[in-house]
């Protein structure tokens, strides 16, 4: 009697996926946060700008409370509460903020193409928008932390080197909660304008240029006391700033609103943010 032998039945094989899974937000701010603080010209810049920001405010007000009692009667009134604030945060230290923060935007973008490293970036993630985006989250989130460390101490010291004349301002006083967030907020603006510059030039030396004559030399080229230029200087970062820290607004040829002033913050950060993130996408790197 012959057996029959029922062949065993084979079984599906199942197919393994070995696609990577797609990169979230969350894992590319994390990178990009662990790529700048890798870069040993970080904590450098942070550090050294926050001291030589503070140290331009502080060495103004020792001296304007050295020089207080040479002063004339006129000199004294006229120095509350604008001067006061201003010795807060002078031109210099706002004009060292401003290079410093715009040169750490760049060299996030520079510094990845000029070494290559962008190719193998965009291969590993070939969404480009969103590493970009990710860029300019971590970029904001550092130089706004700069701008608060720089501003917010030279504030307390410099103030409480006035009050020994009797003549320093508090966080209390009318206008120096904006006036504090003017000069700190200065910093995330000109960083992101840096990142956008350096998004579309891809050239170290030609983007630091031209950051410098955006952000500093057109400003020092125009004026308000005609109605031409006066347009031109109410539409930069640091005209906005100026206008924000009066504490006591000036009279002026052509007067603008601190809201004017805070909406030029506003879209100059924002476009150039949406400038860093889209420049990326239809460019070879």
């Amino acid at each position: 009697m012959t057996a029959t032998v029922t062949p065993p039945t084979s079984s599906p094989v199942r197919s393994v996926d070995t696609t990577e899974p797609r990169a979230r937000f969350g894992d590319l701010v994390a990178a990009e946060w662990i790529k700048l603080w890798s870069l040993r010209s970080t904590p450098w810049a942070f550090l050294g700008g926050a001291l030589a920001i503070i140290g331009f405010n502080v060495f103004t007000a020792y001296n304007d409370y050295s020089n207080w009692p040479s002063w004339s009667a006129q000199q004294k009134a006229e120095f509350m509460p604008n001067w006061a604030m201003l010795d807060a945060f002078t031109d210099a230290a706002v004009l060292c903020l401003m290079l410093t923060a715009s040169a750490m935007g760049a060299l996030t973008v520079v510094g990845e193409y000029s070494t290559g490293l962008i190719r193998t970036t965009f291969t590993a993630v070939p969404a480009r928008r969103s590493v970009m985006a990710a860029k300019v989250l971590v970029v904001t989130l550092v130089t706004t932390a700069l701008g608060l460390v720089a501003a917010g101490g030279s504030f307390w010291l410099t103030q409480a080197i006035l009050s020994g004349r009797d003549t320093g301002l508090s966080i209390g006083d009318a206008g120096v909660v904006p006036a504090l967030l003017a000069s700190a907020l200065v910093a995330p603006v000109a960083a992101l304008v840096g990142m956008a510059i350096g998004a579309l030039v891809r050239a170290s030396a030609a983007t630091m240029g031209v950051s410098f004559a955006v952000l500093l030399l057109v400003p020092m080229a125009v004026s308000d006391d005609h109605y031409g230029t006066a347009v031109v200087d109410h539409l930069l970062p640091y005209s906005a700033w100026a206008r924000l820290v009066e504490v006591v607004e000036k009279p002026a040829h052509f007067p603008w609103s601190e809201g004017g002033a805070w909406a030029v913050y506003a879209a100059w950060g924002l476009v150039s943010a949406v400038v860093t993130v889209v420049a990326v996408q239809r460019r070879d790197q």
